[in-house]
């Protein structure tokens, strides 16, 4: 199958063929459809976050099911599915207490006596990336890495889901639990933002503030129910939340994993506030704030996949999405075939765009 191969770190990706397994009892093979090039992924194509080379990326997509193992019952071929990078084992403690997304039991690889899923094209074995490594023709993944979805739902958006969204609204959902009439700051208003506030404002959210340095990224903010922007270019963000609410915000999600963003989330709190990190702080980086603070009880918290239960949540999104309150349509920028992929992450570096998709012939 094709696939687009990064062999090192600030490279660019190899589109050329390489082999795929078939499926073993519990794993399903699928016809991909769409993948988002998502943020997380420049962190690995940048080498800020290690991974073994050469290997095939991307985490965030859709697709069709060809083929399925003899143990598989969550789907069947012909089925549209979401992937989902947090696979479950469905038994562990985190599992058996709801927390699906915290699950990192092995049971849902390969294990190393076994056939590799994916063979580079010299017949070596080739990890997997996040369970499913997307940027390629077929994905062959664990069952409980996918969920079905309905077929009227359009593949490019499907994919959306798969990540940005599912994280942007369950971090507001699941992991801040936004109250009706609460106040909202979002950091950063690339897709997982955006998805945040959407979410926010499905939540019922008494005030939406964005806070991002483009000013084309705040106007789309207000498309996505944003009530208030901050262009943190130009102005001093956490003293701009705190006049706008006379003393700070209920809840603060920073979604762009920067040490400055992060504590400027928790400074923008009022008392009682609850500050959701939901981008990705690279290793090693220690974030710093006063202590005397925690005394007002505010709190500061991580956040995984929006503490997803994606088979549950996937397709309440999706209904979300065809009823109308769920935005999706202004969050893809562009879409291109997957020999487009080099172009698309230089885009993403300028941050100037929401969401590339990339899209495979059905």
């Amino acid at each position: 199958m094709k696939a687009a191969v990064l062999y090192q770190a600030n490279s660019p990706f190899v589109i050329e063929d390489i082999g795929i397994s078939k499926p073993g009892p519990r794993e399903v093979l699928v016809r991909t459809a769409a993948v988002g090039v998502c943020h997380s992924d420049l962190h690995f194509v940048e080498g800020s976050l290690p991974f073994p080379l050469p290997a095939v990326l991307g985490h965030e997509a859709s697709g069709v099911v060809e083929q399925v193992g003899s143990e598989v019952r969550t789907v069947k071929p012909g089925d549209h599915v979401i992937s989902c990078l947090s696979a479950y084992c469905g038994h562990c403690d985190h599992c058996l207490t709801g927390h699906l997304s915290l699950c990192m039991s092995p049971d849902t690889k390969r294990r190393d006596d076994e056939e590799p899923r994916l063979l580079a094209r010299t017949g070596k074995a080739m990890p997997q990336y996040m369970n499913l490594s997307a940027f390629a023709e077929q994905m062959l993944v664990h069952e409980h890495a996918l969920v079905a979805v309905r077929r009227d739902m359009p593949m490019d958006r499907a994919a959306l889901i798969g990540c940005g969204v599912v994280t942007g609204v369950g971090a507001v959902m699941h992991t801040a639990k936004v109250q009706p009439g609460e106040t909202v700051a979002v950091i950063g208003c690339g897709g997982i933002g955006l998805a945040a506030i959407n979410g926010a404002a499905i939540a019922g959210a008494g005030r939406i503030i964005a806070i991002d340095r483009l000013p084309g990224k705040l106007e789309l903010a207000r498309k996505f129910g944003a009530t208030d922007v901050i262009d943190a270019s130009s102005t001093d963000a956490v003293q701009a939340v705190r006049e706008l609410t006379s003393g700070g915000v209920h809840h603060a999600l920073e979604a762009i994993g920067l040490k400055q963003t992060v504590e400027q989330a928790f400074g923008m709190l009022r008392r009682g506030g609850t500050a959701t990190v939901v981008g990705v702080v690279p290793p090693g980086v220690e974030i710093g704030i006063k202590g005397f603070e925690l005394m007002e009880e505010k709190r500061l918290q991580g956040c995984r996949m929006g503490s997803n239960r994606f088979p549950v949540d996937m397709p309440r999104l999706v209904d979300f999405y065809l009823s109308g309150k769920l935005k999706l349509d202004d969050m893809i920028s562009r879409r291109m075939p997957l020999e487009g992929i080099n172009d698309a992450f230089d885009e993403l570096r300028r941050g100037e765009l929401a969401r590339s998709v990339l899209m495979f012939p059905q």
